[in-house]
């Protein structure tokens, strides 16, 4: 008893008693952190489609003051943010965009960037053709391209913007004020559009649509002799039954 370290409670108790064993104390356990893929399916789960072509639609529609005003509000937005684009993988879009600009390449600028983004050519091109410049200082925030190359960008990218002080300072003063949860937030409406269109392009082939397209069918009427169903009576020359 001594060596097994048990006593007993107390003289009149037959059966021995073991010591209080102390519990070990509860360490906290860390989160494991989500791959890219998961915070991919996560952020493309967190903004219905709908919701994301609203945004789109509302964005691209609005004047200058208005963007500046939805892009702002977009860091206090509970929406969910498009996961943020891998260091190395933008450093080498920045250089090729740089590089793109300075040669006033738009038509590969406009394909890096929606590799870069992961967008579609049709987003892309929309961006980069956007006369205000919003959504362009908006995706390159999302690439966490520097301050100063962003103004090079806007010098040499397009003759509209590097030839005009006021545009470029305006868009400058933008960019410096956009946070990056903004423009990750508005990324991910870019992304979630395209699937609200996709639908829609699809939306003729539905079970339904193609259950009223027989409806239509069937009602129909036809002639009651058809073309071709009574036999041909033929007359020879002397106007006899032959």
């Amino acid at each position: 008893m001594r060596q097994l370290a048990i006593r007993p409670a107390h003289c009149a108790q037959a059966v021995p008693v073991a010591e209080k064993i102390s519990s070990p104390p509860n360490e906290a356990v860390e989160p494991k952190p989500l791959t890219d893929a998961e915070e991919r399916i996560a952020s493309n789960l967190a903004m219905q489609p709908a919701d994301a072509a609203e945004v789109y639609d509302i964005f691209f529609r609005a004047n200058g003051s208005e963007r500046v005003s939805i892009l702002h509000s977009l860091a206090e937005t509970p929406l969910k943010a498009a996961p943020r684009i891998p260091e190395a993988r933008a450093s080498r879009a920045i250089e090729t965009l740089e590089m793109a600009a300075f040669a006033a390449d738009i038509e590969n600028f406009t394909l890096e960037l929606g590799e870069a983004l992961i967008l579609p050519a049709r987003v892309a091109a929309q961006i980069v053709d956007d006369p205000g410049g919003e959504p362009l200082a908006c995706a390159m925030r999302a690439l966490g391209m520097p301050g100063p190359v962003f103004e090079r960008v806007l010098l040499f990218l397009k003759p509209e913007f590097g030839t005009s002080v006021n545009t470029v300072y305006r868009l400058s003063r933008l960019y410096d004020r956009l946070t990056e949860r903004s423009a990750l937030v508005m990324l991910a409406a870019w992304r979630g559009s395209t699937m609200a269109v996709t639908r829609a392009k699809y939306r003729p082939a539905l079970y339904d649509d193609e259950r009223q397209r027989a409806r239509t069918t069937a009602s129909q009427t036809r002639p009651m002799v058809q073309p071709g169903s009574a036999p041909a009576v033929r007359t020879g020359t002397d106007r006899s039954d032959r």
